[in-house]
């Protein structure tokens, strides 16, 4: 594909680079994407970050994605608003995503009382328990499984996709102490429902209430080895970074990011776009809009100023002994 036609796909404007006419930029072809350090003569690649804008004047690539006001360089490039976005649009146009056939597999099993929507993939060795749905279009790809009621009830809006190892609906982590101190399962009777377009990754959980429900909202992500605590509800385009754990009953807001390894104790509510940088506890509510780090969870100002205090803390140990052996010397006299 020529760069001319590139910028059409994704609604960008080329600009030519420096002693180029448009129309000889425009006929560039490219064939393939590549990051700013290792792309060559075909290749396109963006810059989002402006840390890499001075690698923009020494890269091979033949062509890259930056925002409206970036200045002219020798490369050609193509100029959008969202150059992250547009980066992403670019993958897909030399890696489509893989197109399976509609059909079932002849390993497949499904029980008698399921229905399978028209053009659906089923593949090999998948299993559909009774009384499932499986909507038009859908595709479960080789010993995918769906039990009964699709586990107990939970349900999968449209535009789903849950990755390799992804479990929805296992049995949230309750348990009662018995008079004999022993710990006695409580039956988690409530489902999990995913809303539309939402995407589970990698070995991600994502438990059944014990009453009520587990709700991931419409465009939510979910990170690879994430787990969300039952009874816990998820905001619209909230993202939840790897090995962030929602304790049960979280309920977390909307355009919410909870970055790698974010911990969150049970019963607490995290307000519309918050974020939670890596590695934050949060012991309790978090504000909309808030931005918040460390242990107990703080704002991220103040969060990094202490962490700059305690680095200093060794040289201020040093000072003040210094100190208190003047004093000390001083008394005797």
């Amino acid at each position: 594909m020529n760069l001319g036609e590139l910028a059409k796909h994704l609604g960008a404007e080329l600009v030519a680079g420096e002693d180029q006419t448009l129309e000889f930029a425009s006929q560039r072809e490219i064939e393939g994407v590549a990051g700013i350090e290792t792309a060559g003569p075909d290749s396109l690649t963006f810059v989002a970050n402006p840390k890499y804008a001075g690698q923009a004047r020494t890269t091979l690539a033949a062509a890259i994605i930056v925002e409206p006001g970036f200045p002219t360089i020798k490369a050609p490039t193509l100029r959008t608003p969202n150059p992250y976005l547009a980066w992403s649009k670019a993958i897909e146009v030399f890696h489509p995503a893989p197109r399976y056939e509609p059909g079932i597999h002849r390993t497949a099993v499904i029980a008698p009382t399921s229905r399978i929507g028209v053009r659906a993939h089923i593949g090999a060795y998948v299993v559909i328990g009774e009384h499932c749905t499986i909507g038009d279009d859908a595709v479960l790809l080789p010993h995918a499984v769906l039990y009964n009621n699709v586990r107990e009830g939970c349900q999968l809006g449209d535009d789903v996709v849950l990755q390799n190892g992804a479990i929805i609906g296992a049995d949230g982590f309750g348990f009662a102490k018995n008079a004999g101190g022993r710990w006695t399962k409580i039956v988690q009777s409530g489902p999990t429902v995913l809303e539309d377009a939402v995407e589970v990754q990698a070995n991600a959980t994502v438990d059944r209430a014990s009453v009520g429900e587990t709700r991931i909202a419409t465009g939510a992500k979910i990170d690879n080895l994430v787990q969300v605590g039952h009874g816990s509800f998820v905001g619209e385009n909230t993202l939840l970074c790897s090995q962030t754990g929602l304790g049960g009953s979280s309920t977390v807001g909307k355009n919410v990011i909870l970055a790698g390894q974010v911990g969150v104790a049970g019963h607490l509510t995290i307000g519309d776009g918050a974020v939670a940088t890596a590695q934050t506890g949060i012991p309790s509510d978090v504000a909309a809009g808030a931005i918040v780090s460390g242990y107990p969870a703080t704002d991220n100002r103040t969060w990094l100023r202490t962490v700059a205090a305690v680095h200093r803390l060794p040289e201020l140990l040093k000072r003040f002994s210094a100190l208190e052996k003047r004093l000390a010397l001083t008394d005797d006299k």
